[in-house]
């Protein structure tokens, strides 16, 4: 099977290609020449106005909801939707049914995942159902291959509990994930405390909720000196709080959603449930912050925080719907169209930074190896649609918005996925 890339321009900083445009061919998933002009006949031809390319993208937290809610979204679904998006990697959380909290529950996932044309690395949970009462069997899961441990959608709300699995993963040089969500204080919140959630009515959530257990949890890791990563981390305080633990040498790294950076909670004039999300949108202040925070590299890498929902969920009162938006196929124009941060600086947090977290190994464009590539526009402009999903859900938030860049598609080893 030949694949054939004509007059890509290559992003990739660490590439000796970087900022040329190139003719790559591709040869049974390896690559086997990078020219200025490349004749030779293919299977797959790409050629496009506007297109580069860099290596693969990876997000680090997205749920795939299968085993248990299939009817929200399957691992070949969330695959097609993270191919879309322009991921050839994707980290999973455990909120399945099943939690994914053994042995046998991450080889499933890498079982079941083998033949999809994304590579799905399964996260194990911390605590048994995910209940943050009880340690799971961390090691084990480790050597199944989960790549890294979280409740996922559950922060951990034991001190206590956080510590052991803190000092469990040292023996592995493991990394635990945590949403920042301090439960204890105003659970019934829907939206960030403030003018807005006071405007329309709404119970809120403060800030100082997230703050207070990014605060807690980097005590933890100072004290255990082991690895933590924040993800959806929304205000202005907790990135301040992030980049002092990074400045003092602490193993801390953390995450953002597109959506944190692109909406404020003024957007919620029109009660969209697809907007009610978990950490709330914050103030435009806050989103001021977490822009400037990918600017100076505070912030590591972005997320999409994929999270399905069924229509029942979602189209009913505010009150009711479920928290989560998917992000998959819209992250790259959400976040490209924000204006916050160069395309150079987005393959490189999303493709380095992001595997850097976990330890993976990072992969190249160079003759010779294997071909893990994501193809994209990163100028046209768009509305933004619901054919463009692949997801079986349909709460996205971005439907309707004008969005800048569009991916063409992934090339992952022997397979590709062309938009």
């Amino acid at each position: 099977m030949k694949v054939l890339i004509k007059q890509a321009t290559i992003v990739s900083s660490s590439s000796p290609f970087n900022g040329k445009t190139k003719d790559i061919l591709i040869v049974d998933g390896i690559i086997s020449a990078i020219e200025d002009t490349i004749s030779e006949k293919a299977d797959t031809i790409i050629e496009q106005q506007g297109l580069h390319t860099s290596i693969g993208w990876m997000d680090s937290f997205a749920h795939f909801c299968d085993p248990g809610f299939e009817y929200r979204e399957t691992l070949e679904s969330g695959a097609n939707a993270a191919a879309a998006g322009g991921f050839t990697d994707v980290i999973v959380i455990p909120n399945t049914n099943p939690v994914t909290h053994n042995k046998s529950q991450v080889e499933y996932i890498v079982q079941k995942s083998k033949t999809l044309p994304v590579t799905i690395h399964p996260a194990g949970a911390i605590t048994k159902n995910a209940e943050g009462k009880e340690l799971a069997e961390m090691y084990d899961m480790r050597a199944a291959g989960a790549i890294a441990f979280t409740d996922g959608i559950n922060s951990i709300q034991s001190p206590g509990i956080l510590l052991k699995a803190l000092q469990y993963t040292l023996a592995f040089d493991g990394v635990i994930i945590q949403i920042p969500d301090d439960k204890s204080i105003n659970a019934g919140g829907l939206v960030s405390e403030g003018i807005v959630s006071t405007q329309l009515g709404l119970p809120g959530k403060p800030a100082i909720a997230e703050e207070l257990m990014i605060a807690r949890d980097i005590e933890l890791v100072k004290y255990t000196n082991s690895k933590i990563h924040f993800t959806g981390v929304s205000t202005a305080k907790g990135i301040e709080l992030i980049a002092n633990a990074k400045a003092a040498g602490l193993n801390v790294t953390c995450s953002v959603t597109p959506y944190h950076l692109f909406f404020s909670d003024e957007d919620l004039v029109t009660y969209d449930t697809n907007l009610k999300v978990n950490p709330p949108l914050r103030t435009k202040a806050d989103v001021a912050a977490l822009q400037q925070a990918l600017v100076n590299g505070v912030i590591d890498t972005i997320a999409s925080h994929h999270i399905p929902q069924n229509q029942d969920n979602k189209i009913c009162e505010f009150e009711y719907a479920k928290n989560g938006m998917i992000g998959l196929e819209s992250l790259f124009g959400a976040v490209i169209s924000t204006g916050s941060i160069s395309i150079e600086k987005f393959v490189e947090m999303i493709t380095i930074r992001s595997r850097g977290i976990f330890d993976l190994s990072i992969p190249e464009i160079k003759v010779g190896a294997v071909a893990k590539l994501t193809l994209f526009d990163p100028i046209v402009e768009a509305v933004f649609s619901e054919p463009q999903l692949r997801s079986k859900s349909k709460n996205a938030a971005f439907i309707g918005k004008k969005l800048k860049g569009k991916v063409i598609g992934i090339i992952n080893r022997k397979s590709s996925h062309i938009n």
